[in-house]
């Protein structure tokens, strides 16, 4: 009998159950391994609830008129001068880092691309069935001891799949790994009838298989967290991390973590979480799709905040570019890393003249980074390294910069910096833009749904936060006339296309029925065969007097 089996007939009420099947879990789900996940959970899902809480409470105050803005009880915080930890010999030139999903595919080529770093990403871009989960962990655990492998299958008969390996460890990229957010559940999982935090489950995971190994080599173990909103939340890492290593018997301050700043929240509190994760941090990450999102979740009852579609919401943007700013002020005033966002080009190998268009743009994105100070930069396709690399090895000729302390952000009171960071985006709303975010989110809800997280559409990489975006904005534009109403203003009119069409549901309608011709052929598109599926939940999620939260939440529980 499996351990699985043993556990599915303990009480469903008592201790570690496995809910699901995936190959080879077993070896990854010992007793060992089960019991310190159910440590995990029972020593912090508790905290990690009230934690969530306290996230309702704060959106509450702001669906009611409130504003985000920097904490008086945290001022000492701000104000006084202390440093984090230095940087481990593996973090101090991060100039170029690419992120991917779990697979093992992109694993390997994600290591081996002569980027400086790899995020692999248990969240935005791997879709959270369970033999993804499962198929991820045994992919880290082939990363870490080397002993990863692919083999393709083969295009034609007769002809042999390509086969895929890891370059030795010198040329390896550094591995981070991010796990799935606070918010959501592990449901597969249960301890003692509760499902399991997904971010413990995917930290706790890996933690137990690969950390001593990483430790030994001095590689980490490195991790990126996502969607933090306060320091409460990154103080609770903190002690989870401080947990994990007396349980693992690994040296104190052994495991480091970069934060991604991806919340509107957060970014009023960025002093706070490298304060809260002092020992250990190695830096914060200008997460730019999904702060975009988080600007209009947070402000969805505000019908004066309302952003342009989505392709002109750029970092010149002046909320966007305070964002950027204060962020490296602030960790290189603390002594850690500032890192820039997400290039989500990927080369048009068909058309040389719109190719260099998308790389134009990935190049002023990547000069406009390295000269505001960042120390280092995203990309989503290994053919950009190069030029990413370049601009930023002629820019930045040292490991970092941290010596760009951007003193002229220091010079703005707190009440401006609140107000820039605030500040609405101009532009219009194309039927383009519409029409275009209707597809979006349809193509990538159905490819997640069919268990692919990372999803490349007009090439552009499309992961869960541009999508996000995507089905936010649609929310927002069909209810703001309401959202005014209900603020006071009864003469309030829908907002308007650029050419004064009415945003409104017959709009939405229309953007569906137009949808098969912008489609195609279905069978060609991944995640085909559940587009209809993807349009009724964005029909009823746009359709819905609340704003939910996050698309993958109700999503997840159509998941296997």
């Amino acid at each position: 009998m499996s351990a699985v089996m043993r556990r599915e007939s303990e009480p469903a009420t008592q201790g570690f159950s496995v809910r699901a099947v995936a190959e080879d879990q077993d070896q990854l789900l010992s007793a060992s391994a089960s019991e310190f996940l159910s440590g995990l959970h029972r020593r912090f899902d508790a905290r990690r609830l009230d934690c969530l809480a306290a996230r309702i409470a704060r959106q509450a105050e702001i669906d009611n008129g409130g504003l985000p803005d920097f904490r008086e009880d945290t001022r000492n915080i701000r104000q006084s001068d202390w440093k984090v930890a230095p940087l481990p010999a593996a973090l101090r030139d991060r100039r170029v880092e690419i992120t991917g999903p779990v697979d093992a595919k992109m694993v390997i080529n994600a290591l081996n691309s002569g980027a400086n770093c790899f995020m692999a990403d248990f969240e935005d871009s791997t879709s959270p069935i369970w033999k993804n989960m499962i198929a991820g962990q045994h992919a880290m655990r082939g990363a870490v001891d080397g002993t990863l492998e692919f083999h393709a299958p083969a295009r034609a008969e007769g002809t042999p799949g390509k086969h895929y390996a890891l370059k030795p460890a010198a040329g390896q990229a550094v591995l981070l790994v991010r796990p799935r957010g606070w918010h959501l559940d592990e449901k597969h999982v249960q301890v003692d009838g509760r499902p399991m935090s997904a971010s413990l489950f995917d930290l706790g995971l890996f933690a137990f298989h690969n950390a001593a190994a990483l430790a030994a080599r001095d590689r980490g173990p490195y991790f990126y967290l996502p969607k933090l909103e306060s320091m409460e939340e990154a103080a609770l890492w903190n002690d989870v991390l401080d947990h994990i290593e007396r349980t693992l018997g690994l040296a104190e301050g052994q495991i480091r973590v970069t934060v991604l700043i991806e919340t509107l929240p957060a970014v009023f509190q960025m002093d706070e979480i490298l304060h809260a994760l002092r020992s250990r941090i190695a830096g914060l990450n200008c997460g730019r799709w999904d702060y975009i999102f988080s600007y209009i979740k947070t402000f969805r009852a505000h019908p004066d905040r309302v952003l342009p579609e989505r392709g002109q919401v750029g970092m010149d943007q002046p909320f966007l570019r305070a964002y950027s700013e204060l962020l490296i002020h602030t960790c290189h005033r603390r002594g850690a890393h500032a890192m820039g966002g997400m290039a989500a080009q990927i080369p048009i190998s068909n058309d040389p003249a719109a190719n260099e268009r998308a790389m134009a743009k990935v190049r002023a994105d990547k000069l406009r980074e390295v000269t505001a100070g960042h120390d280092g930069t995203w990309v989503a396709h290994p053919a950009l390294i190069p030029l990413a690399r370049r601009i930023f090895d002629e820019r930045m000729p040292g490991a970092h910069q941290h010596h760009v302390l951007r003193e002229d952000v220091q010079a703005f009171t707190q009440r401006q910096l609140r107000d820039q960071l605030l500040t609405q985006p101009l532009g219009t709303i194309t039927r383009a833009g519409f029409d275009g975010n209707v597809e979006v989110c349809v193509r990538y809800l159905a490819a997640w749904l069919d268990g692919n997280g990372c999803v490349p559409i007009h090439w552009l990489m499309e992961d869960a936060a541009t999508a996000e975006i995507a089905r936010t904005q649609l929310w927002q534009w069909l209810h703001c006339q309401a959202q005014a109403i209900a603020a006071g203003n009864p003469q309030a009119e829908p907002p308007q296309l650029e050419d004064g069409t009415p945003i409104d549901f017959t709009l939405l309608e229309r953007a569906f029925i137009g949808l098969p011709v912008r489609l195609g052929d279905r069978r060609e598109l991944i995640g085909g065969s559940r587009i209809e599926e993807a349009i009724g939940m964005l029909d009823r999620l746009c359709h819905a007097d609340t704003l939910e939260d996050f698309l993958t939440v109700p999503a997840y529980r159509r998941l296997e």
